[in-house]
């Protein structure tokens, strides 16, 4: 079944939710990253948020006017202009009051939602314009999604994407480093609006498979876990589109192979899949690189110990630090050191004695704050400097092994 869902042989409607969830999670990976990188990844919570009271209003005019209450179309602008409505709202505490902008953030997320399940519950009671299943927005439902539904949500996801790759440049400029962007004459605050704007768009685009609740994750997960893989930032939005693409689609699949298990919920748990192993498996920022790192520097620091105390005829007690002597061929089983041990141990000694004359040198105190105990000296200093430390300490000058 996992497999036919993957490939598309699952009938018409998994194909359709497969493709819109796809084009969604590009568009949601991407439109996210400028968010994430500008410090607002909370907006998006509030955005989605505030599209609840205009479900519920849209709903009510449609049947008002005698028309299908859950006609997609219009329910997608009434919460579109219930998002921008909480959007100003929510810029205009941030700019013309002392409210801090997560502060906003809470006071618009709470206001709009308490008035969206209000609507709702009312529209519960009123028996008319088929309300039944309209609480699927919340979550996401994608159970009996037709062709037009699909070609909404594929041309607002592609829609958006595109407006995003127009205006990337100033907005990659705004998010990291608003100051330096307004004195080269961006208009900050329209940029704002702008990233506000097309993150609002992907939500209103994702409430029919994602829902108002947890199309935040598909914001903000697929942007920090690529993250974890690039410090370039093309590259992470790239990686975010990749990364929110595979999500949606592997997450349209497996619902689609199970029919029990909600399509929104299943594709934000593989997004989160996708994020805990770039957590763990990123090769410059994820644990294991992390560990690996500190294994390294761990190994280092007893081989230089060991090192000192052999140059100085000390016994080495430290289990580890024999252990790695004799792996590195530096000191025989009976303790005793090896040619090249004595040789590196003598280069030890005589460093540190360099690195002596370095810190205590006010001409060299640049180089001196390189210092860890653990730095080769000549990956700092020339070796005519070298030399001219050599003669100030005496001695034999030869201790390269």
């Amino acid at each position: 079944m996992l497999w036919d869902a993957l490939t598309l042989q699952l009938g018409y409607n998994a194909t359709l939710v497969a493709v819109g969830a796809t084009l969604l999670g590009v568009s949601a990976g991407v439109t996210g990253t400028f968010l994430f990188l500008r410090k607002r990844a909370l907006v998006s919570d509030a955005i989605s948020h505030a599209t609840l009271p205009g479900v519920c209003l849209a709903f009510m005019v449609l049947v008002a006017f005698g028309g299908d209450g859950r006609n997609l179309i219009g329910l997608l602008i009434g919460s579109a202009l219930s998002a921008w409505v909480g959007l100003l709202c929510m810029t205009w505490l941030t700019r013309h009051t002392r409210l801090a902008e997560d502060a906003a953030i809470g006071a618009v997320l709470s206001v709009f939602f308490g008035f969206g399940i209000v609507l709702l519950t009312v529209i519960q009671t009123l028996g008319v314009g088929r309300q039944a299943g309209l609480e699927g927005f919340l979550l996401g439902s994608t159970a009996g999604m037709l062709w037009a539904d699909a070609l909404i949500i594929a041309i607002g996801g592609a829609a958006t994407l595109a407006l995003v790759m127009i205006i990337r440049r100033p907005m990659m400029l705004v998010a990291f480093d608003p100051e330096y962007a307004a004195a080269q004459g961006v208009a900050v605050h329209r940029i704002d609006l702008a990233m506000m704007g097309l993150v609002m768009a992907v939500t209103v685009v994702g409430l029919k498979i994602v829902g108002l609740i947890l199309i935040v994750a598909l914001l903000i997960i697929p942007p920090v876990a690529a993250r974890f893989w690039s410090e370039r930032s093309d590259r992470v939005v790239l990686l975010a589109g990749l990364v929110g693409g595979m999500a949606g689609y592997l997450g349209a699949a497996i619902s689609a192979s199970a029919p029990n298990l909600p399509t929104g919920p299943i594709i934000v748990l593989v997004s989160f899949g996708f994020f805990a192993v770039s957590i763990l498996l990123a090769p410059v920022r994820g644990v294991l690189a992390a560990v690996l790192r500190h294994l390294r520097f761990q190994r280092r620091v007893h081989i230089r110990q060991g090192l000192l105390a052999m140059a100085q005829d000390q016994t080495i007690y430290e289990p580890l630090t024999l252990r790695l002597l004799r792996r590195a061929g530096l000191l025989r089983a009976d303790g005793v050191p090896t040619d090249a041990g004595r040789a590196r141990a003598a280069k030890a000694l005589r460093d540190e004695k360099r690195w002596e004359i370095v810190r205590a040198d006010q001409t060299h105190e640049a180089t001196a704050a390189l210092y860890d105990g653990l730095r080769d000296i000549e990956t700092v200093l020339t070796q005519d400097q070298i030399d001219e430390i050599d003669r100030q300490i005496g001695g034999p000058q030869e201790v390269r092994p």
